[in-house]
């Protein structure tokens, strides 16, 4: 599994993550076997939100005693995020999650309380211990300048956004610029939402037949170019341990420049939209 920085200055996490986002809307026991699985074969990091029903209460129960293990990111609802509502939300997670810090807390979206309220709370249960970094999610580049002009430099860690092959808006500004300032950039719903190329068309078959060329799943290969750059990490669902593992076996797969060109015109980003895409 390959890792990359994340962040200024951030640990190395590993490229291919775990999304929980409906994880406990199925069989708890394989939730958190696919998890467990997930761990296994190197995927660290975690990433769920308040958002997410009880979602945190199944990794819980999958991270315990390989707490250590794991990179675990939760995120705030924007309703939550006063100074104080985030202090709370955050005490509420690490209770859910059964841990006493998080390796990065997430502002959900952009909401209605000013980002410098939400940042020094962010800066608070940094100094308490209960957060090691703080990031962002479906940021477009307007927000990340003035999220950045309040908080300076270096301090964002992640803008998790939306990203896969048939939707690739952030390539136009948001990976540009959040590369030339130290940014992670997380991929969430990397396979599309139920929208993932058909084996019979064009795209479809394009992958094919690279992964048939690498011994791999088309999944495999769309999470590979999604990952192909510095900086860019992907947080794929597993509902089961065998999706983990083809999950998982994504972050060794190497692609020529040759196939990332030719997903590139079968995928094409298209024109740069008025505003961010986002679930």
């Amino acid at each position: 599994m390959k890792h990359k920085t994340f962040g200024t200055g951030g640990p190395d996490v590993s490229v291919i993550g775990q999304g929980t986002w409906h994880l406990d809307h199925g069989d708890r026991k394989r939730a958190v076997a696919a998890l467990q699985r997930g761990l296994d074969l190197g995927m660290s990091h975690i990433d769920t939100a308040e958002m997410y029903g009880d979602a945190e209460l199944v990794i819980a129960e999958a991270i315990a005693g390989r707490r250590d293990e794991a990179f675990l990111v939760s995120k705030v609802l924007p309703s939550n995020a006063s100074r104080r509502g985030t202090i709370t939300a955050c005490e509420r997670s690490l209770k859910r999650l059964k841990t006493d810090a998080l390796d990065c807390y997430l502002l959900h979206w952009r909401g209605s309380y000013p980002l410098a309220d939400t940042v020094t709370a962010f800066e608070e249960l940094k100094r308490a211990g209960k957060i090691k970094s703080w990031g962002v999610s479906n940021f477009d580049v307007d927000d990340l300048e003035e999220l950045r002009d309040v908080a300076g430099e270096g301090q964002i860690a992640c803008n998790q956004v939306l990203y896969h092959l048939q939707e690739r808006a952030i390539e136009h500004a948001v990976i540009p610029w959040c590369g030339q300032h130290g940014v992670a950039v997380v991929a969430y719903s990397p396979f599309g939402h139920d929208d993932f190329p058909a084996p019979a068309s064009p795209g479809g078959q394009l992958l094919q037949r690279i992964a048939n060329a690498h011994a791999a799943t088309p999944r495999q290969v769309a999470l590979a170019f999604l990952t192909r750059a510095s900086g860019l990490f992907a947080i794929p669902k597993a509902g089961s341990p065998e999706h983990a593992a083809e999950n998982a076996a994504a972050g060794d797969l190497e692609l020529t420049a040759a196939e990332i060109a030719a997903l590139d015109r079968a995928f094409p980003r298209g024109p740069k939209p008025r505003g961010l895409p986002m679930l």
